[in-house]
C-alpha cells in the first residue's frame, strides 16, 4: 500500500539533514499529502510556510490555504496541539486573504478548512465547544455553492450525526444518515473531474456515516444500520486507489473490520466474530508508524477492541492478554499527549481486560502482577517527571481495587482505595483541563460512592 511513498522517501527524503525543497514535494496537490511519511510531511509544512510567506509569491491566499491543510493533516496523524493550532490560525489568515481578493469561493474553502480544523480539534480533544465554532464558520461557506458547498453540508450533517450515535432512535438515525446522500452524490461526481480531493472528503464523509450507523446499530441491537455501515465502507474502499491514498484507503478498512467485529458480536457467531478480528489485524498491517502515529494508534485499539470481544465471547484469556498488549503498544503513542480522548478510552479499557483476565482465570495473581507494576511505576518516581502520568497510574490501580472488590466478594478496603485514587486523579485530570480523563475518574468516583451501603 506504501510503495510508492517509500519510493519518494528514497528519492527526496535520504538525507535527514537536507532543507526542505523551496515549495514542498508537491506542489501544492493535497492528494499527494498521503503518500509522504511525518517527517516529510513536516518538512512540507514548512516549505509551504516558507512559500506562502515570500514576497514574490502571487496567490497567497491559496499559498496559506495549502499551509493549512499540510498542518491539519500533522496535527491529524499525531494529535500535537501545536500543529493544530497552527492549521487553525493560517485557514484563518487565508480566509481574510480571499476576502481582500474579493474571492468568495476561495474565501469558502477557507472557511471549510477552518471548521475541519475545529472538527478535528473536538475529536482529539473532546471539546465540544470548537463543533459549536465549525457550524458558525460553515455557515458562510455553505451560501456559496460549489465544492465548499457541499463539503460543509456534509461537515454539518456528521455533526448532527454525532448525538444521535449515542441518543437517538432509529428513525433519527436513518433520517440523519440520509442527509449525507446529498453532499457525499455531489462530492462524487465532481471528483471525477476534479480528482482526489474531492475523493478524500466524500469518503470521508461516508466513513463518519459508517461510524454514527456502527455506534447507533450495536447500541440499538439493529443489524440493519450495521449493514447500511458496511456498504458505506465498500464503497470508500472501493473508490480509493491502495497506491495514491493508502492512509484514508486503510481506515476504510480498519473501519469496514470494525464494522464486521459488531455484526459478529451482535450475532452472537464466534466463528464470525474471529474471521473478523484476524481482518481487523490484517488491516492494522497496512497502516505504519512512521507514515501516521496516531493512525497507528488507534490500528492497535481497534484490533485491541476486537480481541477484547473475541475474549468476552469466547471467555477466552489468551484474546484479553493480547488486547493489554495492543492497548500498550498505543499508549506508547498517546502517552506523549494525555489530552488526548484516546487516552481515557486505552486507559479504562486495558484495565477493564486486566480485570476481566482474573475474573476468567479465576487467578488473583494477575491482579497481583498489575497492581506491582502499577506501583512499581509510581515508586519510580512518575508524579515528580509527568503529574499526568501518575494521574493515570490512580485511576488504573483504581480499577483494579474495584476488580478485587467485584471477584472476591469481599471489601477489604478496596473500595476506598480506589474512590482515594480516583479523587487523587480527578485534581490532577481539572487542573490541567483534560476533559475526558476528568469524566473517566469522576464516573469511577462516583461509582464507589455508590457501592458504599450504609450502616444498619
Amino acid at each position: 500500500m506504501f510503495e510508492f511513498g517509500r519510493e519518494l522517501r528514497r528519492l527526496f527524503g535520504g538525507d535527514a539533514g537536507a532543507k526542505p525543497f523551496q515549495d514542498g514535494l508537491t506542489g501544492g496537490d493535497a492528494t499527494l499529502l498521503e503518500l509522504l511519511d511525518l517527517k516529510m510531511l513536516c518538512r512540507e509544512g514548512k516549505a509551504a510556510d516558507v512559500a506562502a510567506g515570500r514576497m514574490s509569491t502571487r496567490d497567497r491566499a491559496s499559498r496559506l490555504l495549502e499551509a493549512a491543510g499540510i498542518w491539519r493533516e500533522v496535527a491529524r496523524r499525531t494529535g500535537d496541539v501545536v500543529a493544530l493550532r497552527k492549521a487553525a490560525a493560517t485557514a484563518e489568515s487565508s480566509a481574510k486573504a480571499f476576502e481582500g481578493s474579493h474571492r468568495p469561493l476561495g474565501r469558502a474553502r477557507a472557511k471549510v478548512e477552518q471548521a475541519a480544523c475545529a472538527m478535528l480539534g473536538a475529536d482529539l480533544y473532546g471539546d465540544e465547544g470548537l463543533n459549536a465554532a465549525a457550524v458558525t464558520v460553515l455557515a458562510e461557506a455553505r451560501q456559496v455553492g460549489g465544492a465548499p458547498a457541499a463539503q460543509g453540508e456534509a461537515m454539518i450533517a456528521a455533526l448532527h450525526a454525532r448525538p444521535l450515535a449515542s441518543n437517538g432512535d432509529e428513525t433519527s438515525v436513518r433520517l440523519a444518515a440520509a442527509r449525507f446522500n446529498a453532499p457525499i452524490s455531489l462530492m462524487e461526481t465532481a471528483a471525477r473531474k476534479s480528482g482526489g480531493p474531492l475523493r478524500l472528503a466524500a469518503a470521508e464523509a461516508r466513513l463518519a456515516r459508517a461510524d454514527m450507523l456502527c455506534a447507533a446499530g450495536i447500541r440499538l441491537k439493529d443489524a440493519g444500520l450495521l449493514d447500511a455501515a458496511l456498504r458505506d465502507c465498500d464503497a470508500a474502499l472501493a473508490r480509493l486507489d491502495a497506491d495514491f491514498e493508502p492512509l484514508t484507503r486503510g481506515r476504510a478498512a480498519m473501519a469496514r473490520a470494525a464494522a464486521m467485529v459488531l455484526r459478529a458480536e451482535m450475532g452472537v457467531d464466534l466463528g464470525a466474530l474471529a474471521d473478523s478480528v484476524a481482518e481487523l489485524a490484517e488491516a492494522v498491517g497496512a497502516i505504519t508508524r512512521d507514515q501516521s502515529p496516531l493512525d497507528w494508534a488507534k490500528a492497535q485499539i481497534g484490533l485491541a477492541a476486537g480481541l477484547q470481544s473475541l475474549g468476552d465471547a469466547g471467555m477466552n484469556e489468551q484474546a484479553l492478554e493480547k488486547a493489554v498488549t495492543c492497548y500498550d503498544r498505543a499508549m506508547v503513542i498517546l502517552k506523549a499527549s494525555p489530552a488526548l480522548t484516546l487516552s481515557a478510552v486505552v486507559a479504562a479499557n486495558r484495565a477493564v481486560c486486566l480485570g476481566r483476565c482474573a475474573e476468567l482465570t479465576g487467578d488473583l495473581a494477575v491482579l497481583d502482577a498489575a497492581e506491582a507494576a502499577f506501583k512499581g511505576e509510581l515508586a519510580g518516581g512518575a508524579h515528580t517527571r509527568d503529574p499526568v502520568a501518575w494521574a493515570l497510574i490512580q485511576t488504573n490501580l483504581a480499577r483494579l481495587y474495584e476488580t478485587r472488590a467485584e471477584l472476591t466478594g469481599r471489601d477489604g478496603g478496596a473500595r476506598a482505595a480506589a474512590a482515594l485514587a480516583y479523587s487523587e486523579a480527578l485534581e490532577v485530570f481539572s487542573e490541567r483541563g483534560l476533559r475526558s480523563l476528568s469524566d473517566l475518574a469522576s464516573q469511577g468516583l462516583e461509582r464507589m460512592k455508590n457501592s458504599v451501603r450504609p450502616k444498619v
